[in-house]
């Protein structure tokens, strides 16, 4: 079969079915000049080689994107992270955004929320509602989401080591609106192992960490199909400073072992693989990052189904949400960081994310503000809707210097992988200190570059200027500590605290065990056990975790 036979055959099959199933854009994909713009645009003559690389979008092995139509079909979701103070104050930032055109929620939790501490614990204090929203209880979860419709909304969770019981929150909270969990849509982060690499909000050992989150792979392909059930993250790999390679490399050999240990627990790899989703990053090198993301497509593609074996097409797809660099946003000149998102986000539109956020120009200083995250949000608006570069699929495929990139990370990422795999594995890797090191090593490389002078930051080590910074600040009240301490003294007094303590014995006895922690999650926390009182029994049985020296 001739490319021309290939093209008419996808056009024929796979598009035109994408084409009919989404019909939500009735954009007309053409030039200001009235050029039209196929579907997909091919070389003449190919190398077969290339041919096979390159393949056709929303088919194996996925370089260029995994549906057919991509945002011709249907834009990416725009999905601003955000949350502040209490749930009152956060649940405001989520309505004024949804107003404002944002397409899916992102949640930001504190830290004391991250590691398992309630709002009234002496590990908490001072860091209440700091750098995300508290939550301690369900009464927060349903505040957080008053006047929110959840099966109508996509939400995703930023948490780690406690997602199941913050997960479970947000079931009991759909519950009490009336909505099903089958309809519930969104994702959990769940990514325990960057933590231990780059992040550090884990609690417990990697192996009940690991149980965690094989319970929820089991609850959620059951009871919420439509859930993504994990995050896997390189966005915080390449926060703390690795290369867009090593980023690549990293996320997918934590992916391996999160597929290896749920099949080892007995999981059907193509009942759980369809709710993986990924997280990037992007970065400044616009071209780099096209690539990075066009290469982890085919990489997991071949990793699904040569590694495991994988059988279903939806298993093969690397799906992912991307997030512009925070760690490349200046404190000096603060507007430039709107030019340095929007060359990021426009990267992540051209590898073929499925959702993004965009960070705010303010975010170097404080909490962004609203004005500054509404020009966030413009920002992926007029990508979408003004610069045209949704309206071709795959726009930047064939380019010799696109496709010389992304075979270059390919091989990059997979001679890390095949590393780690000698080592035996991402979490013995871990252990050994092994990618920690790596990213070191990258990070002060990096860094001495830009002390040398030989990586330009405008506005920071050239083209400075004297400034006097004139933004409006988000500022978080100190009150909202005590109020939130005087809530949970209310919510104690008023519950069953009888039926509060035998959910607790139950809940130790099933975590010595092997029963699926899910459901009891869901009944503590629909019982007003609070997320605290729920790790603290947990950290009881599996102890915590405790990083070695490397």
């Amino acid at each position: 079969m001739n490319l021309q036979e290939q093209y008419s055959r996808w056009k024929e099959n796979t598009y035109k079915k994408s084409v009919e199933r989404f019909a939500e854009r009735k954009a007309k994909f053409v030039t200001s000049s009235g050029i039209e713009l196929p579907p997909v645009i091919h070389p003449a003559d190919p190398d077969p080689d290339y041919m096979e690389k390159l393949g056709f979008p929303g088919e194996y092995p996925y370089t260029r994107g995994v549906q057919p139509t991509m945002y011709r079909g249907r834009l990416w979701t725009m999905r601003q992270y955000a949350g502040f103070s209490t749930a009152a104050e956060s649940n405001k930032r989520y309505r004024y955004l949804l107003a404002n055109g944002q397409t899916g929620l992102s949640v930001a939790f504190d830290l004391p929320t991250q590691i398992g501490y309630d709002a009234d614990d002496p590990m908490a204090l001072g860091e209440v509602g700091k750098v995300g929203v508290s939550v301690s209880s369900l009464d927060d979860m349903a505040v957080l989401f008053d006047q929110i419709p959840l099966d109508k909304v996509s939400t995703s969770m930023t948490i780690n080591a406690p997602a199941g019981i913050l997960l479970a929150m947000y079931i009991a909270v759909a519950k009490r609106q009336g909505v099903e969990m089958k309809d519930l849509r969104g994702t959990i982060q769940n990514d325990i192992l960057k933590e231990y690499i780059a992040r550090g909000t884990y609690i417990f050992p990697p192996a009940p960490s690991m149980r965690l989150i094989t319970d929820i792979f089991s609850f959620c392909a059951r009871e919420i199909p439509a859930w993504n059930t994990i995050s896997i993250s390189g966005y915080h790999i390449r926060e703390a400073g690795s290369t867009a390679a090593q980023e690549v490399a990293f996320t997918l050999a934590n992916a391996i072992a999160y597929v290896q240990v749920a099949i080892d627990a007995g999981l059907d790899v193509d009942v759980f693989a369809p709710q993986l989703s990924f997280f990037f990053n992007a970065h400044n090198n616009l071209l780099e990052e096209v690539a990075k993301f066009r290469a982890a497509r085919r990489m997991w593609a071949k990793i699904m189904r040569e590694r495991f074996k994988a059988q279903k097409p939806a298993s093969w797809q690397l799906r992912f949400h991307t997030q512009t660099a925070g760690s490349t946003l200046t404190a000096q000149q603060p507007e430039n960081n709107v030019v340095r998102v929007t060359l990021q986000a426009l990267a992540a539109v051209l590898g073929g994310t499925q959702s993004l956020h965009t960070n705010s120009m303010d975010e170097a200083l404080w909490l962004p503000t609203e004005k500054s995250v509404r020009v966030a949000l413009r920002t992926q608006q007029i990508i979408a809707y003004e610069s045209g570069v949704a309206d071709s699929i795959d726009p930047l495929a064939g380019a010799y210097l696109i496709e010389y990139l992304t075979d270059e990370i390919e091989r990059l990422a997979s001679e890390y992988i095949q590393k780690i795999d000698a080592l035996g594995g991402a979490l013995t890797a871990i252990e050994q200190g092994y990618i920690q090191r790596e990213i070191q090593d990258a990070a002060y490389a990096a860094q001495m570059a830009i002390e040398k002078g030989e990586q330009i930051v405008v506005g920071m080590n050239q083209f400075q200027i004297q400034e006097e910074i004139a933004l409006e600040r988000q500022k978080i009240d100190p009150a909202i500590e005590a109020s939130a301490r005087a809530r949970l003294a209310e919510l104690r007094v008023a519950r069953d605290n009888v039926r509060v303590g035998e959910l607790r014995s139950r809940l130790e006895q099933a975590a010595r065990g092997s029963e699926n922690l899910m459901p009891l999650f869901i009944e503590c926390v629909e019982n007003k056990v609070t997320l605290g009182e729920i790790c603290h029994t947990l950290r009881g049985v599996w102890g915590e975790y405790q990083a070695q020296g490397i």
